[in-house]
């Protein structure tokens, strides 16, 4: 079985005050240790431009002595059942390849999971880990489109006080 193919083991998982899963962690598989300096946010769906972010981010993460990877990935709020049901699944099915591309590279990652706004959630990710900044894959929307329908590439540029790497 290729580590892709392995399901990650679960680190931890977040409820809010009601008790309703909000959030979930996932260690690389198999678990590599990783450094604690340097904490990068990498941005993940299951798109082609996500994709693009990782390669990107683990290339510079190998040529680094110290580089820690932490996988972001939002889903749309689920309901209370769906989220205990489903979470994990669709989350673990929309980061496959990203996770795979860094198993590829024996570059130690977590995955977070978190639900609501993408650009909001990433930020306070990026707060809560305190990572040294955010990569993030831009979704190819023209001026209009991004006015219209809004990026979360442009959200995250400009609300974090971090440096952002947005990977076209």
């Amino acid at each position: 079985m290729s580590p892709a193919q392995v399901t990650p083991a679960l680190a931890s998982s977040e409820r809010d005050r009601d008790g309703r899963l909000v959030g979930l962690a996932f260690d690389s598989t198999p678990p590599l240790e990783a450094p604690d300096a340097n904490p990068w946010l990498v941005a993940v769906d299951s798109s082609e431009n996500a994709l693009r972010a990782v390669a990107c981010a683990a290339g510079q993460a190998a040529g680094m002595s110290a580089c820690a990877l932490h996988l972001v990935h939002v889903q749309p709020w689920l309901s209370r059942e769906a989220a205990e049901a489903e979470l994990a699944h669709r989350a673990l099915g929309a980061t496959a390849r990203a996770r795979a591309t860094l198993d590829a590279r024996g570059l130690p990652w977590r995955l977070h999971v978190a639900m609501g706004d993408p650009a909001e959630r990433i930020l306070e990710q990026a707060v809560r880990l305190h990572t040294t900044s955010i990569v993030i894959g831009s979704r190819g929307l023209n001026a209009v489109e991004s006015l219209l329908f809004g990026s979360v590439a442009y959200k995250v540029m400009h609300l974090s006080r971090l440096p952002v790497m947005v990977v076209p």
